[in-house]
């Protein structure tokens, strides 16, 4: 038992740290999902739709898959309801027909334009513990952990 207690509750600093970011990143994320779970949305709907604007509007299921972390047969299923719903369409690719492209529809479009701005407002409230210089700095570390 005592063995284990080092791996429990004496962290060594880059575990205190990892933990720290891991706890800090689920109440950011806990704040979105309670926000698109009060419009009666779905965030990793809205996250796959972000995606597709982020790509201008239209993206392969692969490259899709590898953004939002999933496999390609995951994104198959998660891409059903947002199709059913008008809010995507898929359609062949235009140079090579065996591949599928996703494109947002101006539904998707409209959807993410009438409720993201209060959900980034509700992020920003939540993010102003830091300041200009201090959200620069984690910028700056977080994407120097990434890249690792």
């Amino acid at each position: 038992m005592k063995d284990l207690e080092k791996y429990v509750n004496e962290l060594p600093l880059h575990t205190q740290a990892f933990f720290s970011l891991v706890e800090a990143t689920a109440n950011l994320v806990d704040v979105s999902e309670k926000y698109w779970q009060s419009k009666g949305l779905n965030g990793a709907r809205i996250r796959i739709l972000v995606e597709i604007m982020k790509e201008g509007g239209t993206i392969l299921p692969s490259i899709l898959a590898k953004k939002i972390g999933v496999t390609k047969a995951n994104i198959s299923l998660l891409l059903i309801p947002l199709e059913n719903d008008e809010l995507i369409r898929r359609a062949s690719h235009p140079n090579d027909g065996r591949k599928t492209v996703i494109s947002i529809t101006r539904e998707g479009q409209s959807l993410l334009l009438k409720y993201l701005p209060e959900n980034r407002q509700e992020i920003a409230e939540k993010m102003k513990v830091l300041d200009e210089q201090e959200l620069k700095q984690l910028i700056l570390l977080l994407n120097k952990l990434r890249k690792k």
